[in-house]
């Protein structure tokens, strides 16, 4: 006896929907619905994302946060200090 003959699937289907009910059913499957496009989204804009990189090279600042070498001071006579023979 087969677990996924037709006739089980179809009585599986059928106490499912007496315990939800057809509204949540269709609430559930709308939303099940709008997470699998919301991952597919973000698993199709994170590969455009690194293909840009690669294009782009690693080049690319952010400009939001720069990287910004500290500035070293520069050597002025006043700033020098004296030598005391």
């Amino acid at each position: 006896m087969d677990l996924f003959a037709p006739k089980h699937l179809l009585l599986i289907l059928l106490i499912v929907l007496l315990v939800f009910g057809g509204k949540k059913l269709k609430t559930l499957g709308s939303d099940l619905g709008g997470a699998f496009r919301g991952f597919k989204k973000a698993m199709s804009d994170g590969e455009n994302e690194e293909q840009a990189k690669q294009i782009q090279g690693p080049a690319v600042k952010d400009a939001e946060f720069p990287d910004v070498a500290p500035a070293k001071p520069q050597a002025t006579p006043e700033s020098k200090p004296a030598s005391h023979a």
